[in-house]
């Protein structure tokens, strides 16, 4: 059986699923948080021609998180990112990101992830595992979460945040295009870097 989580500041993600226990208590369903999508973005990172780092940044982020400022096994987070708004500050390179070549926007506009189970890491860190889909493909990846922020209320409403990255292959996910250079390498790495700032809201009851 895991050791528990040590205490943190409330903070949910929630990536619906449900957990049927053994006999006993009936514990009661964690808090449920909304995702400000005004006050949350996604990004990323990859290798362009071997020598620099083209950085853009996804749509909307929307989805709901569950925690009970406790247990991260009470954890949970469904998160949906558009993919439409792609925007690296150059149209041309924007359109071809949205074609087949690479996210096929028309037929899958979002990325989705859904996670399974959360892990103390220390240091006010944590890590999210879940499920990834993009582009029609699902994977199993980490976060690296930092935070949640200390709780911050607003009139009848209480704020926290946090941000969470991971290192993907995008191959992995049926993002094959590249193209050779002269003098040896690749256009586009194999690497993403993707960065989720979230903040995250709920009404007071």
């Amino acid at each position: 059986m895991r050791r528990s989580a040590g205490t943190l500041a409330p903070f949910t993600f929630v990536f619906g699923f449900t957990l049927i226990a053994a006999p006993g208590p009936v514990r009661a369903q964690a808090p449920g948080w909304t995702i400000d999508s005004a006050h949350s973005s996604a990004q990323f990172a990859v290798r362009h021609m071997m020598v620099t780092t083209v950085r853009g940044q996804l749509g909307a982020v929307n989805g709901t998180v569950q925690f009970d400022g406790k247990d991260l096994k009470t954890l949970t987070a469904d998160v949906t990112i558009d993919v439409t708004g792609i925007n690296t500050q150059e149209p041309k390179r924007d359109t071809h990101l949205r074609s087949a070549d690479f996210f096929e926007v028309e037929k899958f506009p979002t990325i989705t992830f859904k996670s399974k189970r959360a892990e103390a890491a220390g240091g006010g860190r944590f890590r999210l595992i879940g499920d990834l889909t993009l582009r029609g493909v699902t994977r199993e990846v980490v976060l690296d979460v930092e935070g949640p922020t200390p709780e911050v209320r607003q009139g009848t409403s209480r704020r926290i945040g946090a941000s969470a990255t991971t290192k993907l292959s995008r191959k992995d996910f049926g993002l094959m295009w590249n193209r050779a250079i002269e003098t040896g390498g690749v256009v586009v790495g194999d690497e993403v870097t993707v960065t989720i700032d979230l903040a995250v809201v709920r009404k007071d009851a």
